[in-house]
């Protein structure tokens, strides 16, 4: 136990003695958590540019024009008189929606030739495009519905009648889970916890590769001939800080005011599993690949798309079947389907049944794998110590 204990003291001064490994370790969580937490601060989107072109100057248009502004997600920027000039406005102003309000806008609603009113929306930003889209067409539906209230109103019609002509249904539309639509609470867990999957990968990646380049591996295998103490020694330094890690991440949450509440036990299980499952990963990777530089670019092929993958922006049923194999046999994907499922959905232990099972399929399967890679290693390089036969 004591030589055990030595070993990891080992691993520590390895890991601490690698100033680039210490950096991007320690400095990538917080590097991301600081980055993504202000780039997503404000939480939604608001005050977007609209640039809108009234051909009509009337009181119908201004109305139009000031129910548009109004919107906590648009903001009207330009009036102009005519398109010559509306989609280098557009540009210059870096607004993405032009609203072209027609000659006799006004005139031609009461003279019920149903004109029409044109919305000009860059899409090269999707995000950008819906949320404006959005705001302009509840804005006309809202002036439609106020129009034709009026015309019954005119025609004796009660207003309480009159909506109820107008609007035969009432939809009453509740968010869940993240009812204030701040896309902070959904986008930084997310990222956080792909960045600590690839901070593990990298790490382990480095743990017996390294060995095997610099020759410390047989001196390693003569103190510890056990290949499964031998893995637990390479994986409990980084099992150890990865609490840390989660430490940095509990203060992110606190920091940007993340009301994230859930179930502590079934996310406790969750993230035991999940950490075996990606350090087994790394040390399988490390021992398959003998140069740092392989295990490394092996390794990171892995984690770089996985939060893509993961179905965690993109729902996983939209991707062809096989690119779902795919995201199955990265850990991150089931361990964000448990995050969102506990934390967002605020679901059940029952739920997060699934993907439980499946963090524990792979945690055994990647230390199997490693367990008889090494062993073989082991067993290789006792023989390449052994002395040669006298003749």
């Amino acid at each position: 136990m004591k030589l055990f204990f030595e070993l990891i003291g080992r691993e520590f001064r390895l890991f601490f003695a690698n100033k680039v490994l210490l950096v991007l370790f320690c400095g990538a969580p917080v590097l991301y958590g600081v980055l993504i937490g202000n780039v997503y601060k404000k939480g939604k989107v608001t005050d977007l540019n609209v640039v809108v072109v009234d051909q009509d100057r009337s009181v119908m248009s201004r109305k139009l024009i000031q129910m548009i502004d109004e919107s906590e997600v648009t903001n009207v920027v330009r009036i102009l008189d005519n398109t010559t000039q509306s989609r280098a406005t557009a540009l210059s102003l870096d607004a993405p929606c032009v609203v072209v309000i027609p000659p006799r806008f006004e005139a031609n609603i009461l003279l019920k030739r149903y004109p029409e009113l044109t919305v000009f929306i860059d899409a090269s930003n999707t995000l950008t495009a819906n949320f404006a889209g959005t705001s302009v067409n509840v804005a006309a539906a809202t002036l439609k519905a106020g129009i034709q209230i009026e015309a019954l109103k005119k025609q004796g019609m009660p207003e309480s009648i009159a909506q109820t002509q107008y609007e035969p249904f009432k939809t009453t539309l509740i968010k869940e889970h993240i009812r204030s639509n701040n896309y902070l609470y959904f986008m930084l867990p997310g990222v956080l916890l792909t960045v600590l999957q690839q901070v593990l990968l990298l790490g382990l990646a480095l743990s017996f590769s390294s060995e095997f380049e610099s020759g410390s591996f047989a001196d390693l295998v003569r103190k510890m001939p056990n290949p499964l103490l031998l893995l637990l020694v390479k994986i409990f330094p980084y099992l150890v800080m990865s609490l840390g890690i989660f430490a940095l991440y509990y203060g992110f949450g606190w920091w940007y005011r993340m009301p994230l509440h859930a179930a502590l036990l079934p996310f406790l299980l969750g993230s035991v599993l999940f950490l075996f499952a990606v350090c087994f990963l790394g040390v399988l990777g490390s021992i398959c690949f003998p140069t740092q530089l392989k295990a490394t670019e092996v390794l990171m092929v892995v984690a770089t798309p996985s939060f893509i993958l993961s179905g965690f922006t993109w729902p996983l049923s939209q991707m062809p079947l096989w690119v779902q194999r795919i995201a199955d046999v990265i850990p991150l994907t089931h361990y964000l389907k448990i995050f969102r499922i506990l934390f967002i959905e605020q679901g059940g232990f029952s739920r997060i049944g699934p993907p439980l099972w499946a963090l524990a399929i792979m945690m055994v399967v990647f230390f199997v794998l490693s367990l008889v890679a090494l062993s073989v290693k082991i067993k290789r390089y006792r023989k390449l110590s052994l002395p040669a036969p006298k003749a």
